[in-house]
């Protein structure tokens, strides 16, 4: 099975020959896999080295013109070092385009805190109007990257990783999916955390939604699965703990309930290791997972 980060490549690379509209941005990340689009598209596949400022700000630049611009690197160097010109490119120009990350909160726990992003999410939510993707598979990578490059000429986040569930969901970038029913409680997955939640639940009585969009966050699919169940709601991410706490609470804003947010934690992790001791130490493998969620709704 290919990866998230290749599918972007071949998703990308077919989108380029069909619409000359549009137009992709890199800093050096993921280059090699765009060389043969570069070759055919040399004036809309730009390469504009390690600057990542400059990366949105061409970007945003392509987007005054017209053009639909979607700029990769690491979530890190997207979202983290050029906030501001995130924040002035697109939000107060205007404009829209799609941002599309690679390694997440620890995919590439050997580059250190420097390649680490858990704080991504959390920080798009200070600004207005942005839809965010986070693709548990590749297929849904593919169905989600081709909803945002459709997407009229909207704000658009998708987070690629690394992890991956072993099988695809399928999604529609608006809603979340029921996956299983139960009255004990909610179970919010997302993303890639989906096996390791259904691992973590079996036998338990909860409901367990499926969310690859969390913003816009779908709380009327919250409310309704609150509705069937105790209105004890916990949020599995794969990204900062407590994200989406605060969209869940306005969700169940007249509904009398518990919010558990389970994520990265803010401690940076100094040892380097690998991507499974770093869901280990974050408490969100499936062992971690069901001691903490049980102890939550007993």
């Amino acid at each position: 099975m290919d990866t998230m980060r290749e599918r972007f490549v071949s998703v990308t690379s077919q989108l380029l020959d069909e619409d000359p509209r549009l137009a992709l941005v890199l800093a050096e990340i993921t280059m090699d896999g765009f060389r043969p689009a570069r070759e055919r598209h040399p004036d809309r596949v730009l390469n504009v080295g390690i600057r990542e400022q400059l990366l949105i700000g061409v970007g945003g630049g392509l987007a005054l013109t017209g053009m639909r611009p979607i700029m990769h690197t690491f979530a890190s160097f997207l979202v983290e070092r050029p906030f501001e010109q995130v924040k002035l490119d697109f939000g107060h120009q205007g404009t829209g385009g799609v941002l599309v990350s690679a390694a997440a909160s620890y995919d590439w726990p050997a580059g250190g805190f420097t390649h680490m992003s858990p704080g991504d999410v959390a920080l798009l939510d200070t600004l207005d109007g942005w839809t965010v993707h986070v693709p548990g598979h590749p297929d849904e990578a593919e169905a989600l990257l081709r909803h945002a490059y459709a997407a009229g000429d909207d704000k658009v986040y998708v987070r690629l990783s690394a992890l991956s569930n072993g099988a695809p969901r399928p999604v529609d970038g608006l809603r979340m999916e029921t996956v299983r029913e139960g009255g004990s409680g909610v179970v919010v997955a997302v993303g890639p955390m989906l096996d390791g939640v259904l691992a973590a639940t079996a036998g338990l009585d909860v409901t367990v939604l499926y969310a690859a969009t969390v913003r816009p966050f779908d709380g009327a699919a919250l409310r309704t699965a609150a509705g069937r169940a105790a209105a004890d709601v916990v949020l599995v991410e794969p990204y900062l703990a407590g994200t989406s706490a605060g969209a869940a609470a306005e969700a169940l804003i007249d509904v009398p309930h518990r919010v558990l947010g389970l994520g990265v934690g803010r401690a940076e992790l100094r040892r380097y290791g690998t991507v499974e001791e770093h869901t280990a130490a974050h408490g969100l493998d499936a062992r971690s997972l069901r001691e903490r969620i049980t102890a939550f709704l007993r």
